[in-house]
């Protein structure tokens, strides 16, 4: 068995704190990990197995004697480090959109395109974790009938938005509940013009707007669907696919509201509900009648995505509705990463 030397980029944000979590749970042997951030947050402590660990501040020396390095940082950072820790003989599983459209990097959820894995050259993108639960809850059904057309409306926790998103919904909820003001400075997004209110709210807006109408966030569970199930293109017909992303007052878990085309019009509500209950990674929480379906309160801290409400479209033969609900800091993030290193592992792929 290898034993690797692990290094964690952004192990204090709410992604990196979780990534410790997942080494520690993971099936991988690891001989030492090295806790990185950046030079603000160098100093601080944090605890992986028990011990207490400095974190360090990135740079390229960092990533000398490392196997394998963790990314959860933001995108300008990963693009400075991520090739040097390549150059350094490591492998590296980036949870930003630096790499994601490249088409020399994979884009993996390793219970769809671990194929992918085998192209590697150092880097392995992680996807949007609003991708993520969507392929997820998508690909049993896609293996069984086909996949012709995607519509999918996203509800997402404000934790994807970091740990200041989420402090802010927290003092704006306690504000507006004690009739004082708050001014919001983060949602929906930091670096753009406005700011509002996330609390007892929704905002129609995750990330920037392009100059189509459509969010970043919407291109990206576009094109990052058709890069993972369409075997790595981007810009593929095979399956037509669009979305609205929304950011709700939920701490934590994301959920979405999928409608989708199949190519084999026999197939059947039961049909469909077989194949994500058989599906590694995935749990079927489909039983109306008892009104058990997904909440994101119930999938915060899990590692699977959940699925229900799946119905079928009454007007449109072959076309279904579905519900899907995932933690966004794990199955979306951490685990997703930590997953790919151990796909890597048994496939003897954890090496540049």
């Amino acid at each position: 068995m290898s034993e690797y030397n692990v290094a964690i980029v952004g192990a204090t944000g709410a992604v990196g704190t979780r990534m410790i979590k997942m080494v520690e749970e993971s099936k991988l042997h690891v001989k030492s990990v090295k806790m990185l951030a950046s030079k603000r947050s160098a100093g601080t402590k944090v605890k992986y197995n028990g011990e207490e660990l400095t974190v360090e501040e990135t740079t390229p020396d960092s990533f000398d004697g490392i196997d394998l390095a963790l990314f959860s940082v933001g995108g300008s950072v990963s693009k400075k480090f991520a090739p040097e820790a390549v150059k350094r003989g490591a492998v590296v599983i980036d949870n930003t959109s630096a790499f994601r459209m490249d088409p020399d990097v994979p884009l993996v959820v390793p219970e769809v395109n671990s194929e992918a894995l085998k192209e590697h050259h150092g880097i392995i993108a992680n996807p949007n974790c609003s991708t993520i639960q969507m392929v997820m809850a998508l690909e049993p059904i896609r293996e069984k009938y086909g996949l012709s057309r995607v519509i999918v409306t996203t509800l997402q926790a404000v934790s994807g938005a970091g740990n200041r998103a989420t402090q802010e919904l927290l003092d704006e909820s306690r504000a507006s509940l004690d009739g004082k003001e708050y001014k919001p400075e983060v949602l929906p997004v930091k670096g753009d013009k406005k700011h509002y209110q996330q609390a007892f709210n929704v905002l129609p807006q995750i990330d920037v707007f392009e100059e189509d109408g459509y969010t970043h966030e919407e291109w990206k569970m576009i094109h990052e669907t058709k890069k993972i199930m369409c075997g790595g293109d981007m810009n593929s017909d095979d399956i037509q696919v669009t979305a609205t992303c929304s950011r709700v007052p939920v701490p934590v878990a994301h959920s979405e509201s999928v409608y989708f085309d199949v190519l084999d019009k026999n197939a059947t509500v039961e049909g469909i509900r077989d194949a994500i209950r058989n599906f590694d990674g995935d749990i079927l929480q489909d039983d109306p009648d008892n009104q058990i379906y997904p909440q994101p309160i119930n999938a915060e801290g899990k590692k699977d995505t959940f699925v229900g409400r799946i119905r079928p479209d009454q007007e449109n033969k072959g076309s279904f509705h579905l519900w899907n609900v995932s933690d966004n800091l794990l199955k979306g993030a951490a685990w997703n990463s930590v997953e790919i290193a151990e796909y890597l592992d048994e496939m003897d792929l954890l090496r540049v």
